[in-house]
């Protein structure tokens, strides 16, 4: 396993930025891999990375390109949404081990025939992002849970609330399929086990007017409800106006986890665990340095570098060894299904519908 994993970048956007820098860091530091070459038609962008790695590597207009080129057989892909499953489908065609960004196409129904098909053809050679997987904060108190240290779960609360509307030009298949997938995959993760009900709630209350982003709603909540007493919820928005906030809570029967708190400069997440009322001293009590990348990055990368670059690691290490990856188009298949069953018996601002509770497939 000495040798460099040859390594392509497709789509340098805000996101494709990150994983971008994060492999040239893991080249220059490691030794694990090699960036090879970037998928990109904006030239400026291209030559932007280029020039800040100091390294001449091919650029590619498409990834069809990319493709062809048979210059390498792995390759992050961090494209529009709406081409993530003709992006992937093309390089792991050519051979390719991928790892896709979030979400995998965007839609139930695509998301279910993707996965058959890459069950049925390619079984290991797609990784999606699920960074929250990866974050040292999230580990830590997934192993408190797991060690019983406050007891039977009875419920799991995570927040994502950005600052600002989504971008001028973005393309959204909705709030709760663009924006929560990651907190109801962490939730799964969490639970070790698959909701049998949910119910969404939307409104349009302030950032949708600020955008020419056509979403449908800019606030949402996801109730999931599992067997044996176990309720997830998720709350997202992008509405918190003074800055990015990522927050997630465990209720146990004999106590209670808190993951990260709201504040303006992330430089830090604190883990804390508290047993009942009385009692003095925390079950556990640790905070997590996060990263300063020192230049001007989405507000999530405050929060979310270290886990983002441990990601991209792990898909290293799984291509150098062959490994299957830790993360797959089918936990991506299982997130959607868990939002689409919310969705369908959603109540918005402007609908007067009766609630359902929707089973979700298993």
């Amino acid at each position: 396993m000495s040798e460099r994993l040859k390594i392509a970048i497709a789509g340098l956007g805000r996101m494709g930025t990150i994983h971008a820098l994060h492999a040239y860091e893991l080249a220059r530091d490691t030794q694990t891999c090699e960036v090879v070459a970037v998928a990109e038609p904006d030239a400026d962008r291209a030559r932007r990375f280029i020039s800040e790695i100091g390294k001449d590597i091919p650029v590619f207009p498409s990834v069809d390109e990319l493709a062809k080129s048979r210059i390498c057989r792995a390759a992050v892909v961090v494209t529009p949404t709406e081409n993530h499953r003709e992006h992937a489908t093309t390089l792991i065609s050519a051979g390719f081990r991928v790892l896709l960004e979030k979400p995998l196409t965007g839609t139930l129904e695509a998301d279910r025939a993707f996965a058959a098909e890459l069950d049925r053809d390619h079984p290991h050679s797609l990784m999606l992002a699920f960074q929250r997987r990866f974050d040292e904060p999230l580990q830590y108190a997934k192993q408190l849970m797991d060690s019983g240290a406050i007891g039977r779960v009875f419920k799991i609360y995570s927040a994502l609330e950005d600052s600002n509307p989504a971008p001028n030009g973005y393309k959204s298949g909705g709030i709760l399929p663009d924006m929560s997938i990651h907190n109801v995959d962490e939730i799964l993760w969490l639970a070790a086990r698959t909701p049998t009900k949910a119910l969404a709630i939307g409104s349009r209350l302030y950032s949708h007017a600020l955008t020419t982003c056509v979403e449908d709603f800019d606030d949402a909540l996801l109730c999931l409800w599992f067997d044996e007493n176990l309720l997830g919820q998720v709350q997202v928005t992008r509405n918190h106006v003074s800055g990015y906030r990522v927050e997630t809570i465990i209720f146990g029967e004999e106590g209670q986890l808190h993951v990260g708190h709201f504040d303006q400069q992330l430089t830090s997440a604190t883990v804390e665990a508290y047993g009942r009322r009385g009692r003095r001293e925390p079950l556990a009590l640790k905070t997590f340095a996060m990263r300063d990348y020192n230049r001007p990055l989405p507000e999530f990368a405050d929060r979310f570098g270290p886990a983002y670059k441990a990601e991209l690691s792990g898909f290293i290490e799984c291509c150098r060894s062959g490994a299957p990856f830790p993360t797959t188009h089918r936990d991506g298949l299982r997130a959607q299904e868990a939002i689409s069953a919310g969705m369908s018996g959603m109540l918005g601002a402007d609908r007067a519908v009766e609630i359902n509770q929707t089973v979700v497939t298993p």
